[in-house]
């Protein structure tokens, strides 16, 4: 016995097309092809990469982790008593470095050459008026020139030059320093100049957690609800000249300075 067939329905299938899949692997395939030729276009050093990513890593020793900026002798004298209060704090912070030292970490950058760095390092020397924050900047300084003269041996440039300024004596400030090394490991200067904001971001977040102003967790939290404020300082201090470097916030440049009286300390500075 045979059935009849169902009438065929007039309506709207609700089935998924069939050919969605392809279409996302066509697009993918180009996207590939668009990035392979860019890359044919401009060729990329990804050994220089490695080197790049490792002056942001932490495990650098360069000392910034014995520093908090500012940040233990706030919590002495309760500026910074509550979570909210160390929010500010970080972006004010950074607010000041970006105003302060970016310009440096551009200049260093753009020409790494000793004698732009001399101009830099003496300028930076008499700019910095706080005993504490000059000294926390030398202290870094000269980790960091040591330890690029030591990794990035193949940079011959990096322990002459350290030799020839540690023979006269110069102290090396430590922005102008970061801005040298990312400019010889060709990097450009918006990506130093937001690399050397984060590095200051992680150091203080990090001091906060040792204070027990907050913990592992929350650290990583206020990190990244900060991220978005430090991309726009970036924007708002970024590529300007030495002439222009200020302080936005001085009563932190104050209170950085008082970290040498304290009873207790912790940090450095």
């Amino acid at each position: 016995m045979t059935g009849t067939a169902p009438p065929a329905s007039s309506g709207p299938s609700h089935s998924p097309p069939m050919f969605a899949p392809q279409v996302n692997i066509r697009i993918m395939e180009d996207e590939m092809e668009v990035e392979k030729q860019e890359n044919k276009k401009t060729p990329i050093d990804f050994d220089l990469q490695w080197s790049q990513w490792q002056l942001f890593d932490s495990i650098l020793p360069t000392g910034g982790f014995a520093h908090s900026l500012g940040l233990e002798a706030a919590t002495q004298v309760r500026m910074v008593s509550h979570p909210d209060h160390l929010h500010m704090f970080v972006i004010h912070c950074l607010e000041n470095t970006a105003s302060l030292l970016l310009p440096f970490v551009h200049s260093a950058t753009l020409s790494p050459s000793l004698e732009t760095w001399r101009q830099l390092n003496e300028t930076l020397e008499a700019t910095l008026t706080n005993e504490v924050s000059r000294k926390a900047s030398t202290v870094q300084g000269s980790a960091l020139i040591r330890v690029a003269a030591s990794v990035f041996s193949e940079i011959s440039f990096l322990k002459t030059m350290r030799d020839a300024v540690l023979a006269s004596g110069t102290p090396f400030h430590h922005a102008p320093t970061f801005g040298l090394v990312c400019g010889v490991l060709g990097m450009n200067s918006a990506t130093s100049q937001r690399g050397y904001m984060f590095i200051t971001m992680r150091d203080i977040i990090s001091a906060a957690t040792r204070l027990n102003l907050v913990g592992p967790l929350g650290a990583a939290v206020l990190q990244h609800q900060i991220a978005s404020v430090a991309e726009d300082l970036c924007r708002k201090w970024m590529d300007r000249d030495v002439e222009d470097a200020c302080q936005t916030t001085p009563l932190l440049d104050t209170v950085q300075g008082c970290h040498g009286y304290l009873f207790s300390k912790l940090f450095s500075s």
